[in-house]
């Protein structure tokens, strides 16, 4: 699945409830899964670390779509004149 596509579904699966809950809460729930992320690394096993990677990416891609910013469009330095 393409970047955008997931983008997308995101969107459309909890588009309205994230909308409800705003950017602010989104950004505390993002710092939240990074912080579990950071254990699942530390101390967790694989399929922990890959749920917890996608947990992450998931709230990544939810504040994207809040912003109103794409997020291929924001991995696009990345692949043109990486920092």
């Amino acid at each position: 699945m393409e970047i955008a596509e997931f983008q997308s579904h995101i969107a459309s699966v909890y588009g309205e409830a994230d909308a409800e809950r705003g950017i602010p809460a989104t950004v505390a729930w993002l710092c939240e899964e990074l912080g579990e992320l950071a254990q699942a690394v530390r101390k967790g096993t694989p399929e922990q670390q890959l749920w917890e990677l996608g947990d992450v990416f998931a709230w990544l891609v939810s504040l994207a779509h809040q912003l109103d910013l794409n997020l291929e469009d924001a991995i696009e330095r990345y692949l043109t004149d990486p920092p």
